[in-house]
């Protein structure tokens, strides 16, 4: 789709409490020329958020303590981020997640496992949008 728009420099923040996850997101990133920031909860990814601004934030629905959801709809909450693209991943491709992200302000849903393409590509569509 938007193979033009390069990525290369954007600052992407992967959430999700699989390490596996974490590792194959960051190591497909980091190739793309991103630079990339990991937390394993919602916690621990808002600090990490408001500290290093991403352009884009991927966050796992399922967690401990924070899920994707409360944790998107915290940063859609806040003034400084509400702008920020959020999208949501999930094992289940269910049709009650998908409209449950949109509730609390997801722009997309990527069902794990994902590929290189969609993950690079949900960058590139939401960073065309933003230039």
């Amino acid at each position: 789709m938007n193979e033009d728009v390069d990525i290369s420099g954007r600052k992407v923040m992967v959430i999700d409490d699989s390490k596996t996850i974490r590792r194959t997101a960051e190591s497909l990133l980091k190739k793309a020329g991103c630079e990339v920031f990991t937390a394993n909860d919602g916690f621990e990814a808002l600090s990490v958020i408001a500290d290093t601004h991403p352009d884009i934030i991927f966050v796992d629905i399922m967690m401990p303590r924070l899920d994707g959801y409360q944790t998107c709809a915290l940063i859609k909450h806040n003034s400084e981020f509400k702008k920020t693209p959020v999208i949501m991943l999930s094992s289940k491709d269910g049709l009650f997640d998908r409209a449950r992200g949109r509730i609390v302000g997801s722009e997309e849903y990527l069902t794990k496992p994902f590929t290189k393409d969609e993950l690079l590509g949900a960058i590139r569509k939401h960073s065309a949008k933003a230039a």
